[in-house]
């Protein structure tokens, strides 16, 4: 990603404005990258490196993140995430194009919420699903020291935190242990922690609050049975906010999963701690299930 991005704006259903960043040749295998919360496109900038200039590697920002436009109260929601998602697809490929969509996080639950949309379907090759969860994100979560031996109480505090709206404030030598602490492992590489706390910190108080809502209440274990295409589960044994445990689940709950990758000694943000075996995972699934569309027309002509 040291060239410069294509930019484009690609409007949702609901008309939200949703940023997209092409990176790479438009002849060259497509993937499609889904951001966590409290993130941006940034956030995939050391995944895009590794990828080279052999993919398209396509970008965009979550409604209320980034460059995107804010929804309205009403907007927040993982149905909105999966029209924002298929809007991306549909805009970015070629008629008869499919992709590899790899999300983080949120990212990957936007991919979960809209597996059983058939326009989903049709564009998507295989998925990544890196450092995420489908269901009871407050009571799996391990940020609150003794979460685990408190299950309820642990569960409320952190539904509180996740919908907290209060601004972060400065970055500091504080702010960034305390995010360090929830997002990273403890022997993160410091130029990555301080960069992910740039990319956390730019996130709107309101928007990291009305998300934080969301994934609070988020149950999506029915949408894995859609999740029939190839599929690969990516998570660090050291994630506070998703628990591997989190992961084990979904990839029981997927029909087609080719690689369970547990990331050792990673936390949360695995697409930044790891950027190349993340990176390795989603042009393998390039490899195996894409053509190019120069060779897709050559077929088809």
């Amino acid at each position: 990603m040291t060239a410069a991005p294509r930019r484009t704006t690609v409007l949702s259903p609901d008309g939200t404005r949703i940023n997209v960043e092409v990176h790479g040749p438009d002849d060259a295998p497509a993937i499609v990258l889904s951001h966590g919360w409290t993130c941006s496109t940034h956030f995939w900038r050391p995944v895009a490196e590794h990828l080279g200039t052999d993919h398209r590697v396509v970008c965009y920002d979550q409604r209320g993140h980034g460059a995107s436009s804010h929804p309205r109260r009403h907007g927040y929601s993982v149905a909105a995430l999966a029209d924002d998602l298929c809007a991306v697809l549909e805009a970015v490929l070629g008629p008869e194009e499919r992709a590899v969509v790899g999300g983080h996080s949120m990212g990957a639950m936007t991919v979960m919420a809209a597996a059983d949309r058939p326009r989903f379907a049709r564009r998507a090759a295989a998925v990544l699903l890196a450092s995420t969860g489908s269901t009871a994100l407050p009571a799996s979560s391990r940020v609150l020291p003794g979460a685990a031996r408190f299950p309820r109480l642990g569960a409320a505090a952190h539904r509180l935190l996740l919908g907290s709206m209060l601004p972060l404030g400065p970055l500091t030598p504080l702010t960034r242990a305390a995010l360090h602490y929830v997002t990273m492992a403890p022997d993160a590489d410091p130029a990555m922690v301080d960069y992910c706390a740039r990319i956390v910190h730019a996130c709107a108080p309101v928007a990291r609050g009305r998300w934080g809502k969301v994934l609070a209440h988020l149950e999506l274990d029915r949408g894995l049975a859609h999740l029939d295409m190839p599929s690969v589960v990516v998570a660090g044994t050291r994630d506070r906010l998703t628990p591997i445990a989190q992961a084990r689940h979904i990839r029981g709950l997927l029909p087609n999963c080719e690689r369970f990758i547990e990331v050792t000694g990673a936390g949360h943000m695995t697409p930044l701690e790891a950027p190349e075996t993340v990176a390795g995972a989603l042009a393998d699934l390039a490899a195996a299930h894409l053509r190019t569309p120069v060779a897709h027309r050559e077929e088809t002509a």
